[in-house]
């Protein structure tokens, strides 16, 4: 590989994930464009002069060792803001659902002097699943990139590591500026923002910042929950979020949790953010699972030209990596992927050999009994009544929930669960399971129980 290209830098970036974390790689890696090898140096275009020098400063060590270790022929990295000395080669079938980052990077939703920001072109509306969890949020970010005043100022979405907040908040700037070309947008990190306030600090250019983050249109913050115990960014970014909304600026905001549950945040600036609309993204369920798949399927199949899936195997899927959306795709790229090379169907045999890490490790977060433990505690009984033989409401319904979630987050048989929980027949775990499924549409209080369970379960 000693002649990279950036189909092998996409490849390579993403080893980087495990060292950098998911959200530095998602805010200074992802957004790079490799663009090439020359004596020795790996070149990438960045968005910004800054956030050249920032990745320089922190992350260069890291990306150099990968590239070194996938074997270009390099001995240090330099990184560039504009565009890319060559055009990137463009594939012949249509774009696949992970492009490479130079196509992933463009265009730029601001060209403000440090604040120019990418898009990433897979993060569109029409590539979002829409299902029951993440309707409302998704009707909403609709509603707000439509422009003009909607009611929805700020825009809050919460939830956890892989449910969409992200993709919606890149949607929105897509649509805006497909409406109007010169809206400015700028999309940061909670981190991002802090590390522009204490470069600010440092080189006694306040005004600028100030006059920088409050010239926008739009401003979206991801992962806001960063900036809890950061008391004096906490204080500039309360200051920005008012001059911004008094100016009639829109301001989207995205947190893993809602504004009344950050810790270390001040109450001043918790409630202004739930002063618009707060919207909760729900753990994706087994329907909306297997749509996300379908739909990732048809985009690959459009890439690998012959290459069938089995019956089945998307909802296998489905059923086994139900905690993280990014896993979920992140698995169904590695299978096409190695089938494409192998030239072989995928079949069931095929996603268990392939997938064997990934679907180890989901099994060993969750099991039957971490499960019925929680549901206990949850709803203040003993376990022993749990899985005994008692048919009181209190105990049946609660047991009901218990045997429901171990059929979706574990990859136990049914008669497996049966025997677990007293020895029961499968088909008895089969109408509790049913159940459940039936009156989680109905009972606002089943539904928040199990999301409540689901969450706790997944932490």
């Amino acid at each position: 590989m000693g002649q990279m290209n950036e189909q092998d830098w996409a490849r390579v970036s993403e080893t980087l994930i495990p060292a950098v974390g998911d959200n530095n790689y998602k805010s200074w890696i992802a957004p790079l464009c490799f663009d090439g090898i020359e004596d020795g140096v790996a070149r990438f275009v960045a968005p910004t002069t800054f956030h050249g020098s920032f990745v320089q400063k922190e992350f260069a060590d890291r990306i150099l060792s990968q590239l070194q270790r996938h074997g270009a022929e390099a001995q240090r990295v330099a990184f560039t803001a504009g565009q890319p000395r060559r055009a990137a080669p463009r594939p012949s079938a249509p774009a696949p659902a992970a492009p490479a980052p130079a196509e992933a990077a463009a265009p730029a939703v601001a060209d403000e002097s440090g604040l120019s920001t990418a898009l990433d072109a897979r993060f569109t509306f029409d590539r979002f699943v829409v299902g029951k969890p993440n309707e409302m949020a998704h009707a909403a970010a609709k509603r707000v990139a439509e422009g003009g005043p909607s009611g929805f100022n700020p825009l809050f979405l919460y939830g956890g590591v892989g449910l969409g907040k992200t993709h919606l908040m890149h949607a929105i700037a897509h649509e805006l500026k497909a409406r109007d070309p010169e809206v400015k947008i700028v999309i940061t990190s909670a981190e991002q923002f802090m590390y522009r306030f204490i470069t600010a600090l440092r080189d006694k250019r306040m005004m600028d910042f100030k006059l920088l983050y409050r010239s926008v249109d739009v401003l979206m913050v991801d992962d806001v929950q960063f900036l809890a115990g950061k008391d004096s960014t906490q204080e500039e970014f309360f200051h920005t979020f008012n001059a911004l909304i008094e100016g009639g600026k829109q301001i989207i905001i995205s947190a893993d949790r809602a504004p009344g549950a950050m810790k270390d945040v001040e109450q001043r600036i918790t409630s202004r953010l739930a002063s618009g609309l707060v919207v909760d993204l729900y753990p994706t369920d087994y329907e909306l699972r297997v749509g996300i798949l379908q739909s990732k399927a048809d985009l690959y199949r459009q890439q690998y030209p012959g290459l069938t899936i089995a019956p089945g195997v998307l909802e296998f899927l489905a059923h086994r990596i139900s905690s993280n959306v990014r896993v979920l795709e992140g698995a169904l790229t590695r299978l096409f992927a190695f089938a494409s090379l192998v030239g072989r169907e995928i079949t069931m045999e095929m996603t268990q050999d392939c997938l064997s890490d990934i679907l180890r490790s989901s099994d060993s977060k969750i099991s039957i009994e971490v499960i019925q433990r929680k549901v206990s505690d949850h709803f203040n009984i003993r376990l022993s009544d749990l899985v005994g033989p008692k048919r009181l409401r209190s105990i049946a319904r609660p047991r009901q929930i218990a045997m429901y979630l171990a059929k979706s987050m574990t990859s136990r048989s049914l008669p497996e669960i049966g025997r677990r929980f007293g020895g029961r027949d499968h088909t008895t775990v089969l109408h509790g399971v049913r159940k459940i499924e039936e009156l989680k549409q109905t009972d606002a209080q089943i539904a928040d129980d199990l999301e409540l369970l689901r969450r706790a379960l997944e932490e």
